[in-house]
């Protein structure tokens, strides 16, 4: 049974949800799940958890995200991308790289960005993408993100190709609008392409068609992320067979004073995996008492057969 990840390279078109009713069917699965939603029109990379890989979601580390944008100046959109309908065309032809480069400047570093009405944020317990299609716009707080680099890769006719590494919960149509104002030509997002979300690149993607391809081949195994490797970023604990006897109970393991001695103290709660045979048995958390005791408290218990 496949355990972990995939990483989908997702097509235009189709949605996030739709990818993950297609993995569900090549894999003959259920427990399927996606995170870092791209919109339909928006292409790359895509992480699938599969079976118990789906429990280590919550601890991926995916705060920065890597993109190529594609943005057309001199057009304003409802959607603040080229699916929408048009607000505003305006002559772009005085903008020259340099312009665009002192634009693409201004809006690097830490922002503040308000979520387009298109978005999945709900308010009342619906979307706003929802609200948006019936005329209606509610007031959205602005959100911090971070914008860490933006490279302008191509600049001919109208078309600015810009590569965006940001943080999570950046609004790339948001960015391509504000620049657009900047500029005072508008623009609008006409392709989105996701190259990293974390650890997970396109260098280790998948097509839906070529997943199809491995699993028939039997060798899909070849490039599953098991959950150990994606939550490679917290520390690791090995635990021995008494120890794993406690976890498989649901019950704090007994740790050796040194073992725990070893990890780092500037974080009072700090997330760790444990390990037992090569495998990742459970993320427990690193907690210090009023008694200044330090323990591990399990926060999510893998498979142990």
């Amino acid at each position: 049974m496949i355990n972990g990840f995939v990483v989908i390279d997702k097509p235009a078109g189709i949605t996030s949800h739709d990818v993950v009713s297609r993995v569900r069917r090549i894999l003959g699965t259920r427990r399927v799940g996606h995170t870092g939603t791209l919109d339909p029109f928006a292409t790359g990379v895509l992480p699938v958890a599969v079976n118990e890989g789906t429990k280590a979601i919550p601890f991926l580390d995916e705060g920065i995200k890597c993109y190529e944008a594609v943005m057309r100046l001199g057009i304003t959109t409802d959607t603040l991308d080229m699916t929408g309908t048009v607000l505003q065309e305006s002559d772009c032809s005085q903008i020259t790289s340099q312009k665009l480069d002192s634009a693409l400047l201004a809006f690097t570093g830490a922002l503040q960005q308000v979520p387009p009405m298109y978005s999945a944020i709900k308010r009342d317990g619906q979307p706003l993408y929802k609200l948006a299609r019936q005329g209606i716009e509610v007031e959205r707080q602005p959100r911090e993100v971070e914008i860490i680099n933006q490279e302008l890769l191509s600049y001919r006719g109208n078309l600015a190709t810009v590569r965006v590494t940001c943080s999570r919960g950046t609004y790339i149509r948001s960015l391509a609008d504000d620049i657009g104002r900047f500029l005072g030509c508008g623009a609008a997002l006409q392709e989105l392409r996701r190259s990293a979300s974390g650890s997970f690149t396109l260098s280790s993607a998948l097509t839906l068609d070529e997943l199809e391809h491995v699993v028939r081949d039997g060798r899909v195994g070849e490039f599953v992320v098991s959950p150990r490797a994606a939550l490679q970023y917290l520390p690791e604990i090995r635990i021995d067979a008494q120890a794993l006897e406690h976890v498989r109970h649901g019950r704090t393991p007994v740790l050796d004073d040194i073992v725990l001695a070893m990890l780092p103290t500037e974080n009072g709660h700090l997330l760790v995996r444990l390990i037992h045979d090569e495998r990742l048995i459970a993320v427990g958390q690193l907690v210090s008492d009023a008694g200044a005791q330090r323990l591990i408290r399990l926060k999510r218990v893998f498979h142990v057969s």
